[in-house]
């Protein structure tokens, strides 16, 4: 099992428009692909970042695979960036749980 931890800053003025889409679309597709979202928070620090924590069931590079390729993602995507581009940087850490983590 791994965790994923991301890291998205939204275009300026933007992060309505991203959190919107993952709440109204990419939440439920992840699901369908073995992506479980465990939780979703904005920065306190910078109110243009989203951070989220994912679980993978299976390989993560496979699923990212499949959720890119999925054309729901690609047309919530599509919608989403008619008024311009609304991701400007994305980070990922891949995690594995220790011995001793509740996450397990």
């Amino acid at each position: 099992m791994t965790f994923e931890l991301r890291t998205y800053r939204s275009t300026p003025g933007r992060i309505d428009s991203l959190l919107a889409r993952f709440r109204d679309h990419t939440d439920a597709i992840f699901a369908t692909h073995g992506m479980v979202s465990l939780g979703y928070w904005v920065s306190d620090s910078d109110a243009d970042t989203l951070i989220y924590v994912l679980r993978h069931d299976g390989d993560p590079a496979l699923n990212w695979a499949a959720f890119q390729a999925d054309p729901a993602w690609q047309a919530a995507k599509a919608t989403s960036i008619e008024g311009g581009e609304i991701v400007a940087d994305i980070q990922s850490i891949m995690m594995s749980p220790t011995d001793f983590s509740r996450a397990m």
